[in-house]
């Protein structure tokens, strides 16, 4: 079966579906990139009721995340009795970048925002993903204009074509907290405070009832530039029918 044959599969498919697809077939050479946002805990839970022994969790620690987020991943990693990847950016890139432009060198220029996005996240994911055949995220299609086209299942062209797996990506915000309130799953207790989309703390703020959901990250930069690298590729281009 060809990609736009799995395409038109798993567009129809549950998210529990497509998991235990994806764990049968490439057990660890899968992992989940996980930012331990609402979507990710979900995934990290079903995952492990699927397989644990095949789930593989990855997270990119930018050295500026919120210490609510340090809290929560202790907190899955004790609950699930699972290990949690952590990739760090590489510490002379950070030093060079802080040193020429300054510690808070996003606010200054889009170009700038990019640069430490790059160092901080796009350059840590290449390192994880380097050694894996596929990986998972937690994306779905109405958290911002730059994901209302991701499929369920994608080739990610900006990774050598490895298998991308977006299981959520039809869900809705209703769907997403009824599921994580129903299975008991601690979530960061930022959400409760009206933080919907949680990155790195200097790029995130709380939001106002109405504003859209990722209204809160990178609130400066219009909305069709909101994204860190990570996913840029697939919210831009088409598949071509290759075989996973």
């Amino acid at each position: 079966m060809n990609i736009k044959d799995l395409v038109s599969d798993f567009e129809t498919r549950s998210a529990e579906e497509i998991l235990k697809w994806s764990l049968d077939k490439y057990g660890e050479k899968i992992a989940l990139a996980s930012s331990f946002g609402l979507e990710d805990v979900i995934l990290i839970d079903m995952m492990v009721k699927i397989n644990k022994n095949k789930t593989r969790i990855f997270t990119l620690d930018t050295g500026r995340l919120n210490q609510e987020t340090y809290d929560l991943m202790d907190t899955i990693s004790k609950k699930y009795e699972i290990k949690i990847y952590t990739y760090f950016p590489i510490s002379n890139q950070v030093e060079e970048m802080v040193i020429s432009k300054g510690f808070n060198l996003m606010y200054d220029s889009l170009e700038n925002r990019k640069l430490c996005c790059g160092i901080r996240k796009v350059n840590p994911l290449n390192r994880a993903l380097s050694s894996l055949d596929g990986w998972i995220t937690g994306l779905r299609r109405e958290q911002s204009i730059t994901r209302s086209h991701i499929e369920k299942i994608e080739l990610d062209t900006s990774h050598d074509n490895k298998l991308k797996l977006c299981p959520l990506a039809d869900w809705t915000e209703e769907m997403v907290w009824d599921y994580i309130k129903k299975n008991n799953i601690p979530y960061n207790k930022l959400h409760d405070q009206g933080y919907p989309s949680i990155g790195c703390e200097p790029c995130t703020r709380a939001i106002s009832p109405g504003e859209d959901i990722r209204s809160g990250r990178w609130w400066w930069e219009h909305p069709s530039e909101k994204e860190c690298g990570l996913h840029l590729s697939n919210a831009n281009k088409k598949l071509q029918g290759k075989s996973p």
